[in-house]
């Protein structure tokens, strides 16, 4: 950096200037569904009694601790988008305030995770069609829903918030109904006897597995609020940024914070969690246990039909957020230009296509090692979003003394700073490490630290061939472009 800094406010401006021609059509509403969609997937529906298997009646501490980390990590992420809302969100933030290594690598390492995790999505949905139809191939569904899906993501984005909106609102029914169905069973209407608490009571108590094990699942809880970051890259898109940001991360935190508690209080009190076994089978779910406790018909039929919608939607979420971050790394100079381009409906449709890759790779990789592939995409997905997470922090406990500094208005305010993003980026650091002593999620560090010295040395390359605008150059690139253009 230059002893001549630029505002950071007319840097901002060159950001969002860069990235013009976006459509602002995403409303507070459509933004929290579309952060849902990406939080709410496959796998709370599926994967649910790991967390449980680990912590046991304790996982509900779990998903406190996970809301806790939520709700410091949505104060953090508002406060940087409402001053900065950009479709490059937390790679321009990363860039901003920590450095042009950060800004790239952020992007990148996110991008690559939504295209790897499209790919998980495709061939959940393959084999959630085959359980009706077993006799047709799964590449036809995966074909048929991906080419659906790139269709819908190429029209103007206030259909694609629109449809996205409905999809989350199926699987928030699904759990509601859950929740009311649960009750049911546990006061005993319609059945001979109450449960009541009584399986709160089992042997070995709240905590059966050790206090440390409420935190040890953590490594399976935190994936259901990965979609909080989500919010900052519509931000690009949102009619009013200001306003929007905050209200829909507000919003999807309450939302996710409901539905999540609600449901696990459901679901141990009417089912004993020392009975409830891991499985990736839609019959083995414990929500379909409940379901048939209550005799409510075709159970089975019904999760299935309810993960699938859940894996159309995480797919649907996917293939926005990633054409919205390569589209934001080639309009920064970090990625090929023609990505940056967008079509007459305001959509970057190379970026999309490009991203379409992430089928490609994960079909390469379940067909050479169907064993690890699934967690292989589970471990790389949540590094990811803690990488996201750990920068959003760091960006924010050096956003804040700069800005202002340089005497700008912060509208949204995070209380408690600096020490409520201290205490965020320390633990979800503390997340990643955890995953080590996790069998199951001990390649996350794995395969995280793989790909992120992958993504290092193409930055060096890329710097070397002298294709990135300095910051400093960039500030004359157009400081006269409004910021909602």
């Amino acid at each position: 950096m230059s002893d001549q800094e630029p505002p950071i406010e007319s840097i901002s401006r060159d950001a969002t200037g860069k990235e013009r021609g976006l459509e602002r059509q995403l409303t507070a509403r459509q933004m929290a569904m579309i952060g849902i969609g990406g939080a709410l997937g496959v796998g709370f529906f599926l994967r649910t009694s790991l967390g449980i298997h680990v912590a046991g009646p304790a996982v509900l501490i779990t998903y406190l601790i996970a809301a806790l980390i939520g709700a410091l990590f949505a104060g953090a992420l508002a406060e940087l988008a409402v001053a900065h809302p950009t479709a490059g969100s937390f790679g321009v933030y990363a860039e901003l305030y920590v450095s042009r290594w950060a800004g790239f690598s952020v992007r990148y390492a996110y991008w690559f995770s939504m295209a790897a995790g499209m790919g998980g999505q495709a061939i959940a949905i393959s084999i959630y069609f085959q359980w009706w139809f077993p006799n047709v191939p799964g590449w036809i569904w995966i074909v048929t829903v991906s080419a659906g899906l790139v269709y819908l993501n190429m029209l103007n984005v206030g259909k694609f918030g629109e449809f996205e909106y409905w999809l989350s609102m199926i699987k928030i029914l699904a759990i509601c109904f859950f929740i009311v169905f649960g009750i049911s069973l546990i006061a005993g209407f319609g059945h001979s006897a109450p449960i009541g608490a009584s399986n709160f009571r089992l042997p070995g108590g709240f905590f059966p597995n050790g206090w440390l094990a409420a935190w040890t699942g953590i490594v399976f809880v935190i994936s259901s609020f990965c979609g909080l970051e989500m919010i900052a890259v519509t931000a690009g898109e949102a009619k009013d940024p200001e306003r929007a940001v905050p209200k829909a991360l507000k919003d999807m935190l309450v939302r996710l914070i409901a539905v999540y508690v609600g449901a696990m209080i459901v679901l141990i009190a009417a089912v004993p969690w020392n009975q409830i076994q891991p499985g990736r089978d839609v019959t083995a779910s414990p929500f379909v246990t409940v379901f048939r406790l209550t005799g409510v018909p075709a159970a089975a039929n019904i999760m299935n039909f309810v993960v699938l919608m859940a894996a159309i939607s995480s797919m649907n979420t996917g293939f926005y957020i990633a054409s919205r971050m390569l589209f934001s790394l080639a309009r920064g100079g970090y990625a090929p230009s023609p990505l940056g381009r967008l079509s007459a409906k305001g959509t970057p449709v190379a970026a999309l296509a490009v991203s379409t890759l992430g089928l490609a790779v994960a079909a390469v990789i379940t067909k050479v090692s169907p064993a690890n592939a699934y967690i292989y995409f589970v471990g790389l997905t949540l590094f990811g979003s803690m990488f996201v997470w750990q920068t959003v922090f760091v960006s924010h406990l050096r956003f804040r003394r700069k800005w202002l500094a340089q005497g700008n208005v912060l509208t949204v305010r995070m209380i408690g700073f600096p020490y409520t993003s201290i205490l965020g980026l320390g633990l979800v650091t503390a997340i990643i490490v955890t995953t080590w002593w996790v069998d199951r999620l001990r390649i996350t560090i794995f395969s995280g630290l793989a790909w992120l010295a992958v993504i290092t040395i193409g930055y060096w390359i890329w710097e070397r061939r002298g294709q990135t605008t300095p910051r400093a150059e960039s500030h004359a690139l157009d400081a006269s472009r409004p910021s909602n253009s």
